[in-house]
């Protein structure tokens, strides 16, 4: 046996792992299906024990290949951290910048930005996340992560792109038959749709111009884990929802939904850019932040 281990092929082989599937991590990396399988055959030949039992269906681990499979997933993530700071050093951004982004947010406000972004920086490639649950940027292995909310203390550097107001909001039909709540404390009587993943755990604050502060946990028939799942029920008229300027504010300014509780303001919301912890933030994820910050501030300019 060589002094050196098969870096190459441990690497190859946590791929694999990581997507279940020879012919995936062949796309991911760039190699041909028959140069992944001979890393995977090499590595096997070497330990002397098969990695994977394979079907035409189905791709398991044995259990030497279970038993290894976490060193090389740490050896692979090693080696991506050491060329990803060594790319960081360069004045030239380039490499892969791993973005995590709220689902509606990305689809309907990110995602528009990116030919732009890739047209300005061909050697910066992108792979979005999108999801409304708060991922581990860490754990996960993400490079940055767009927030929209208050943030909570935490480790993560954070920067602020711009403001993103929330409206508490209802279709005119709804307020026809219901009535318009004019206090905040109106809403418990009232069907409002909920959503999973709000910061507070369902309950809704406002204060008014004299400082007086109100909290309230609606209720109602219709629960979400994503924002815009919400929009055709609140247009049919069927409740009452609270929702950021990205997935209401076109309605709003179409009048197919009313703002209500004027006189209440709920906590100022920002979109930030987090980053994990340690050293400066990369060229390449620097570039992205600033392009963001740029067109999120030139549109809520227009919008105003």
């Amino acid at each position: 046996m060589s002094k050196l281990p098969d870096f190459e092929a441990l690497a190859i082989f946590a791929k694999v792992v990581e997507l279940r599937s020879f012919a995936a991590a062949a796309t991911e990396l760039s190699l041909s299906k028959a140069t992944v399988s001979k890393a995977v055959s090499r590595l096997e030949e070497r330990l002397g024990a098969r990695l994977f039992n394979r079907t035409s269906r189905r791709l398991a681990l044995t259990d030497a290949g279970q038993k290894l499979s976490e060193r090389a997933a740490r050896l692979l993530a090693d080696g991506e951290a050491a060329e990803n700071e060594a790319l960081a050093q360069s004045t030239t951004p380039r490499g892969l910048v791993r973005l995590a982004v709220p689902m509606s947010f990305g689809i309907k406000t990110v995602a528009p930005l990116l030919p732009e972004f890739m047209e300005a920086y061909p050697e910066v490639a992108i792979d979005l996340h999108l999801s409304d649950a708060t991922v581990d940027l860490i754990g996960e292995g993400f490079d940055a992560g767009l927030r929209i909310a208050r943030l909570p203390d935490s480790s993560l550097i954070a920067r602020r792109l711009c403001g993103m107001p929330r409206y508490t909001v209802a279709a005119p039909s709804y307020l026809k038959r219901h009535g318009r709540p004019t206090h905040p404390m109106h809403l418990a009587e009232h069907k409002c749709f909920g959503y999973a993943y709000l910061s507070t755990q369902g309950v809704w604050h406002y204060t008014n111009a004299s400082g007086e502060q109100a909290s309230v946990r609606p209720a109602g028939q219709l629960r979400v884990n994503n924002g815009e799942a919400v929009m055709p029920a609140l247009l049919a008229g069927l409740g009452i929802a609270d929702l950021p300027d990205f997935i209401v504010g076109d309605a709003i300014a179409r009048g197919e939904v009313e703002v209500i509780l004027k006189g209440w303001k709920q906590p100022e919301g920002a979109v930030h850019l987090v980053t994990p912890p340690g050293g400066p933030r990369p060229a390449r994820v620097e570039v992205l932040a600033d392009f963001l910050a740029s067109h999120f501030a030139k549109d809520r300019t227009q919008r105003k």
